[in-house]
């Protein structure tokens, strides 16, 4: 059984540690009563509660002092709440720190629209120099965390909440993508998904379209769309890109300006507010970003007539 992102992470970060002696993990009333790494390394773990700023600026301290900080909390607090700590210390004077972003899109569910953040890619990818990364599956997410560690540019890593799910095969060393089954050559529409929820509903269409290209982007930063520009643009002739975040800002959006000859769609919860908690499955319902609006979605952009959401 698979182990969710969030728990991935405190694994991967506990056995690093254990070789890495300037790891540090910093949380905000996140970690839970048994977070492992607090038990195995508790002179460098720290609970700062809800004081998520400072937390970013205790991290710049750690970095100029040449440790590894690792902070995790919600991703609406550390990316709405935080936005000018880290356009400062991230962005402009490039501390090594990497943010553990957990509950992304709308995984907190029933916690309601203060804990749901969509907004989050678009706000951290205006700050330039912060690599971003969306994993899929305990395994992916593991690699990003050991490469978070052994680089020294800032990161900023999204995950859900209590979800798992398996990655798909592994990659090879470098790569920032990850082809899933067989790529088809001039395939009429290729899927690019962004995160868990967005990968799942894409690795189900692949298995129902098998002449669709599906394409999975672990890394969404700017400079690592440019860097894998070649092998999105020759996806095919259409591109759908799939990611739990609102269409302004989205990675979509960007790849849009990347790409201004390709047709670029982008499908994305819509522009609602969530009226409701529930589970993570039924705000994503709510908001439409399900695999049959997706099927729905895939239909209309092959017809040329894509109601749900616009080409840029």
């Amino acid at each position: 059984m698979s182990l969710s992102g969030r728990d991935a992470y405190k694994d991967e970060l506990t056995l690093l540690a254990e070789q890495d002696q300037t790891i540090v993990a910093i949380e905000a009333d996140l970690g839970g009563k048994k977070h492992q790494f607090a038990q195995q390394f508790p002179d460098r773990f720290f609970n700062l509660g809800i004081a998520e700023m400072t937390s970013v600026d205790l991290c710049a301290g750690l970095a100029e002092g040449g440790f590894k900080p690792f902070f995790s909390t919600f991703a609406p607090f550390v990316a709405l709440r935080c936005a000018e700590n880290i356009k400062l210390a991230m962005g402009y004077m490039h501390k090594n720190i990497n943010i553990v972003s957990c509950y992304g899109g709308v995984s907190g569910g029933w916690f309601g629209t203060t804990h749901h953040s969509l907004e989050d890619i678009a706000v951290i990818q205006t700050f330039q120099n912060i690599k971003i990364a969306c994993p899929h599956g305990e395994e992916e997410t593991r690699r990003v965390i050991r490469e978070a560690a052994a680089s020294e540019q800032p990161y900023y890593i999204r995950l859900s909440r209590n979800e798992s799910f398996d990655s798909l095969p592994s990659i090879a060393q470098g790569d920032q993508y990850t082809v899933d089954g067989a790529w088809i050559e001039d395939a009429p529409i290729a899927l690019i998904s962004i995160g868990e929820q967005a990968t799942e509903m894409a690795i189900q269409l692949k298995k129902e379209q098998p002449h669709l290209n599906h394409l999975h982007l672990c890394y969404v930063d700017k400079q690592s769309l440019i860097s894998n520009l070649k092998k999105i643009e020759n996806s095919a002739a259409q591109i759908i890109v799939i990611e739990e975040h609102r269409q302004s800002g989205s990675v979509g959006s960007y790849l849009s300006l990347l790409l201004p000859h390709k047709q670029v769609y982008s499908f994305t919860p819509n522009e609602q507010w969530p009226k409701y908690g529930g589970s993570h499955e039924d705000v994503l319902e709510y908001l439409g970003f399900t695999k049959e609006k997706l099927t729905q979605f895939i239909y209309e952009v092959k017809e040329g007539s894509p109601l749900c959401s616009y080409p840029y």
